[in-house]
C-alpha cells in the first residue's frame, strides 16, 4: 500500500515558513492577480490564492475585468502594475477568453514580476545550465518539493512525464533532469506508452484525462505524482461531480510506494509555490534597490 503524499500538510508547512520570513523582512510583498470574465473555476482558484496571500501577510491587489475586455486593455492594466512599487508579483489567471492572445498578455509582464515563471526569458534560464530563473513555474516546482520533502532521492531514477505543455510538462521534465533523473517525455504521439510507464521509478502525469493511467501500468514501488484535476459526473455528490486525477488512484495506491491524492496533492503546492515565488521576487527587488 502506497504512502499518501499529503500536499495540504506540506504546503501549510511552507506557508508557515513564508509567513515567518515576511515578519523578518519587515514589509508585505504585493501580489497582483488579474482575472478576466466570470469562470467559476478561475474565481475559485483566485479566491484560494487570495486566502493564502492573506495568511502569509501579503498585500492582495485585484484586477477584475469583464469577459468582453479587449487585449489592449488587459495589457494596459499590466503595464500599470509593472510600474507600481506596491506590486512585486503579477499573475494573470488562465485561461483567458478565446478572443485574447494569451501569449501577448503574458509577455507584457516584466520578468522581475513574472511570478508564474512563464516568460520566454524565465523559461530559457530554466533550460540553460548556470542561468537561474527569477521564478520557476509553480506546479512543476510544487511537484519537486513534494518529492523532496517526502525524503525521496531523485538522483539516478528513471522518470516518465506524461504531457509536454509549457506550463507543466516541459518544466517538470527539466527540473527532474536537473536533479539527475533520466527523463522520458510522453505525449499524444508516443508509442508504447504503457511500456514506458512500467519502467518509470517516478511518474508525473499532467494530461488532464480522468483515470487514464491504469494501476497495472505502474511499476511496483514507483512514486506517482498526479497533476491532473478532472471533474467527473457523480450524482451522489451535492454538486453533482467529483474531482479525480489522471491516474486510477484506487488501483495505483496498491502498487506504488508513494502517491499524491486528487484533490489534496499537487493543487495546494501550486498555491504555496506562488507565495514562495512572490516572496523571492519581492526580496530581489529590495536587494536590487539597495545596490543602486
Amino acid at each position: 500500500m502506497a504512502q499518501i503524499i499529503d500536499g495540504k500538510k506540506i504546503s501549510q508547512n511552507i506557508l508557515n515558513d513564508i509567513k515567518e520570513q515576511v515578519n523578518t523582512i519587515g514589509f508585505s510583498p504585493g501580489l497582483a492577480v488579474v482575472i478576466v470574465g466570470e469562470r467559476i473555476d478561475s474565481k475559485t482558484y483566485v479566491s484560494m490564492k487570495k486566502k493564502a496571500a492573506t495568511q502569509v501577510n501579503f498585500k492582495n491587489i485585484d484586477i477584475s475585468l469583464k469577459e468582453s475586455v479587449c487585449e489592449e486593455e488587459i495589457i494596459n492594466e499590466i503595464k500599470i502594475l509593472n510600474h507600481s512599487n506596491d506590486v512585486h508579483a503579477i499573475l494573470v489567471q488562465l485561461p483567458l477568453p478565446k478572443h485574447i492572445n494569451e501569449k501577448n498578455v503574458l509577455e507584457s509582464i516584466c520578468i522581475e514580476k513574472d511570478v508564474d515563471g512563464f516568460s520566454a526569458e524565465n523559461m530559457g534560464r530554466l533550460c540553460l545550465n548556470g542561468h537561474e530563473p527569477l521564478a520557476i513555474p509553480c506546479t512543476p516546482q510544487g511537484c519537486i518539493e513534494l518529492i523532496e520533502r517526502t525524503n525521496i532521492n531523485i538522483e539516478g531514477k528513471t522518470a516518465a512525464v506524461i504531457g509536454r505543455s509549457n506550463i507543466v510538462g516541459m518544466p517538470i521534465a527539466r527540473l527532474l533532469l536537473e536533479k539527475n533523473a533520466t527523463v522520458t517525455i510522453c505525449h499524444s504521439k508516443t508509442r508504447n506508452l504503457e511500456n514506458i510507464i512500467q519502467q518509470a521509478d517516478i511518474l508525473v502525469s499532467c494530461i488532464g484525462k480522468p483515470s487514464f493511467i491504469l494501476g497495472k501500468w505502474i511499476k511496483p514501488g514507483a512514486i506517482v505524482i498526479d497533476v491532473g484535476i478532472n471533474s467527473v459526473v457523480d450524482k451522489t455528490r451535492k454538486r453533482g461531480y467529483r474531482l479525480v486525477g489522471d491516474v486510477c488512484f484506487e488501483d495505483a495506491k496498491n502498487i506504488a510506494s508513494y502517491i499524491t491524492p486528487v484533490p489534496g496533492g499537487v493543487g495546494p503546492m501550486t498555491i504555496a509555490m506562488l507565495m514562495k515565488n512572490t516572496l523571492k521576487l519581492a526580496t530581489l527587488k529590495i536587494e536590487n534597490n539597495n545596490t543602486k
